[in-house]
This record gives C-alpha cells, structure tokens and sequence, in this order.
C-alpha cells in the first residue's frame, strides 16, 4: 500500500525541503517508487531536483485549482532517481483560491492524487514552512507526518503548535493520520543544547523521535546549487550516509 507522507514544521531553516529531497533520492535508490510533491511556493525542492522552477509549462497548481491531471504534470527526474510533481511561486495564488472556497478547499490534494498514488510505493509531500491551507491540503492527503526538527529553544514551541493542527486535521477530516517521527536535523552531538533538546524529545515522544539523525555538513549544502541530491552529489559524504540510514529506518519502520 502507498504512504503519502506529509514532511511539515511551520518554523523555516530546519531542514524540510532538504530532507524531502535526499530522503526521496534515498528511498528510490532502495528500489522504491518515489514521487516528491513540491507543494512549497519557494520551489526549492523542484530546484533540489534539478527541474528549473522559472521554465515550468504546468506546476501542482494546475493540478489543485484547474483541474489538470497529475500524471499530465509529474516529471521524471533520472538524475535524482524519482518523480516529481513540481510547485513554484504560482502556489501562492493556490492559498488564496483555496481560502474563499466554500467546500472541499482542503481536499483538493487528495483528489489530485487519488488517480495516481498507487502507481508509488511513497508520495512524500513537502509542505510550506507555514500552517496554512496548503499544508492542510498535505495533512488531509497524508497517512502520516514526518517532522523535521532543529535541536533548538524555539523549535519545541514550534512543534507544540504543529502537534495541536494534526489533533484538529484527525479530528475533522483525516482520523487515520499518524506521527511517523520526529527527526533531528542540522545535529551536532558536541553541542550541549543539543544534547540537552534530545534528551527532552526522547523522554517525552519515546518511539516517535527517530534514531537517525541529519548532521550539519556542507556537501548537504551544496547540492542544492547543482540540482542533485545530496546522495548524488557527494554520496560518501557524512550527509549522504545519513539520509540512506533515515531511508532504512523508515522502510522498517512504516513497512515500506
């Protein structure tokens, strides 16, 4: 059965997209069908994977307001081994549209990719750094959430109010949406805040914080700038053995 798996934080800067973009190139060179959904007006995932955002001819906005079918819009991207259903700045008119419309406004994503999901083993969807209607649209989509986290004072206050919105999306459209982990990105084990943050997330979210963590390293960095993956771009580099390890933990532990 395909996982749609919504990687959200509403704080900036703590490794969304680049998770969402290795991990995708990561599962793939597992052997899984992967497609990435860029559902991020910055589109830098669609950068990340080598697809120019300025030169797109369709982007999932199409597919959310126009009624475009997704498999008319996805493109394949050999060099970083998956999928994609590329976004760019033309999302921001998606927010927009979306909040003025009476009904359905936030299942529109669902729809877009009920023709098509089983054709993946994972759909990972990265969402906007913001709890907005376009993140609604990825928690109502998803069977389960995975939350990039920077071991820092402000990103505890950040995922209370995350947790409370996946209590609402459960509680009024999607009742099956799960926590699939927490993940620690930008780590460093030297550092004593860090250490100490772990130490909280652990005691209060056992199971759900992931063993793998995502060091900070400067091939992760700049890959972006080349249009690959980490894991293709430097794949003996610390960066790039750390995704592939996040990569087998959650085949273990989602059965993927």
């Amino acid at each position: 059965m395909t996982k749609i798996i919504a990687l959200t934080n509403q704080k900036g800067g703590v490794g969304k997209t680049t998770t969402a973009v290795n991990l995708a190139a990561s599962l793939a060179a597992l052997e899984r069908r992967v497609l990435l959904v860029d559902l991020d007006p910055q589109g830098h995932a669609t950068m990340g994977s080598g697809v120019d955002k300025h030169s797109l001819e369709a982007s999932v906005l199409d597919v959310l307001l126009d009624g475009r079918q997704a498999a008319e819009v996805i493109i394949d991207c050999p060099a970083a081994g998956f999928a994609l259903l590329p976004g760019n700045g033309d999302l921001t008119a998606a927010e927009v549209e979306l909040l003025d419309r009476e009904e359905g406004r936030e299942r529109c994503l669902v729809e877009a990719l009920d023709d098509i999901a089983t054709e993946y083993d994972v759909v990972l969807i990265d969402c906007p750094p913001s709890l907005n209607m376009l993140t609604v649209n990825a928690l109502t989509a998803a069977n389960g959430v995975l939350i990039p986290l920077q071991c820092e004072f402000y990103a505890m206050e950040g995922l209370s109010a995350l947790l409370d919105t996946v209590e609402q999306i459960k509680d009024s459209v999607n009742p099956d949406l799960e926590i699939y982990g927490i993940l620690r990105t930008m780590f460093d084990s030297r550092n004593s805040l860090t250490r100490d943050i772990s130490k909280q997330l652990r005691d209060y979210f056992g199971d759900a914080l992931l063993k793998t963590t995502i060091p900070r390293n400067i091939r992760v960095a700049e890959a972006p700038s080349h249009g690959l993956p980490v894991t293709k771009y430097a794949r003996f580099s610390r960066g790039s053995q750390a995704h592939r390890v996040l990569a087998k933990e959650l085949i273990r532990r989602l059965s993927l």
